[in-house]
């Protein structure tokens, strides 16, 4: 497992090294941002990760709020009830 998270790391990191160069991004009203290209990578990557919690967010919300009114119900919710299907790690 510890080879499969340095690969990756090196490879993010050689990705990092080998994408230097100064980009622009052109906002709306003439503004211009002037970054590295790896931290306009990144920096997407987070507003893309921060925009899709925040899209959850309302479902969480009705999954907790119906989970409180209903503890029972939310606790067995997608077990299988059929013992001849159930699996006891043998």
């Amino acid at each position: 497992m510890w080879l499969l998270k340095a690969a990756i790391f090196f490879t993010l990191f050689a990705f990092a090294l080998n994408n230097q160069q100064t980009v622009a991004v052109h906002f709306f009203f003439g503004t211009l941002w002037q970054a590295p290209l790896v931290l306009v990578v990144l920096a997407t990557f987070a507003c893309g990760l921060a925009l899709g919690v925040f899209v959850m967010m309302p479902r969480w919300w009705k999954k907790r709020k119906s989970a409180s009114r209903h503890p029972f119900a939310a606790s067995t919710h997608g077990t299988d009830e059929n013992p001849a299907t159930l699996h006891h790690g043998i």
